[in-house]
């Protein structure tokens, strides 16, 4: 299940994680209160609820064995679920530079995979992913890869009309739809690669994984990346189209 956490309740996560670093054991909610500029109280409450959510966890030591007040201790510490939590949130996340460089960097490999119209070029991009190291960046690569595959699937019969759906709804949903279509595509066609199929559906599986793991700031950067990227390829089929012969 995704974890979900408030602003603040990431705040608090961070901060346990670093005195939890600081000391190698775990720690008083006062000392994550002080750190934080916070009264105790508020502190507790709010790790309290962070081991609701099981990214903390807490444990009772006697006093004077670790800082604190009180004739018990309560003490908190961040679970192996927190340290993947932050791990993603921290991986999925672009610097203000960072974002656009990759975006254009792959609406520019995707318009040029267009005027090619290469079925290697598909391959070859497939086989550049295993080499992406974040989650944002490998599904932004994806979503090219998924584009490009379904237009040259369909060839002269594409419409623009096949990535009408893809325009409709937020979130995971026009991204998994684009999926189905590209692979549907593949499946249904013919291809001089016979494990093109499986390696694409497997890259998809993949794909639609990391979308359940992604921040919903990471998910709205995709879903505007993927409407970037339909104007790419509807302005790549009218340019193709101008250079046709008319017909009869």
């Amino acid at each position: 299940m995704k974890i979900k956490l408030t602003r603040r309740q990431q705040a608090f996560l961070d901060k346990l994680f670093d005195l939890y670093r600081e000391f190698g054991q775990p720690v008083h909610y006062s000392v994550v209160a002080e750190r934080l500029g916070v009264n105790r109280f508020s502190a507790y409450d709010m790790l309290k609820a962070l081991e609701e959510k099981g990214v903390a966890a807490s444990a009772y030591a006697p006093k004077g064995d670790q800082r604190g007040p009180g004739r018990s201790m309560v003490l908190f510490y961040p679970t192996y679920r927190a340290a993947r939590f932050l791990t993603q949130l921290h991986q999925d996340m672009f610097g203000n530079d960072e974002w656009p460089q990759l975006k254009e960097s792959v609406l520019r490999r995707l318009r040029q995979a267009l005027e090619s119209n290469s079925r290697k070029t598909v391959r070859d991009l497939l086989g550049q992913l295993p080499s992406v190291k974040t989650p944002l960046a490998y599904c932004t690569e994806m979503i090219g890869v998924l584009l490009l595959n379904l237009v040259q699937c369909q060839e002269r019969n594409f419409t623009l009309g096949t990535l009408q759906p893809l325009t409709v709804g937020g979130g995971p949903i026009g991204l998994g739809t684009l999926a189905g279509l590209s692979l549907g595509s593949l499946v249904s066609g013919q291809t001089d690669d016979p494990s093109l199929t499986e390696r694409l559906a497997h890259h998809i599986h993949e794909f639609q994984e990391q979308l359940n793991e992604l921040s919903e700031e990471s998910l709205n950067r995709l879903n505007a990346f993927l409407q970037d990227a339909l104007k790419a390829v509807e302005g790549a089929r009218r340019t193709s189209r101008q250079g046709e012969p008319p017909g009869d």
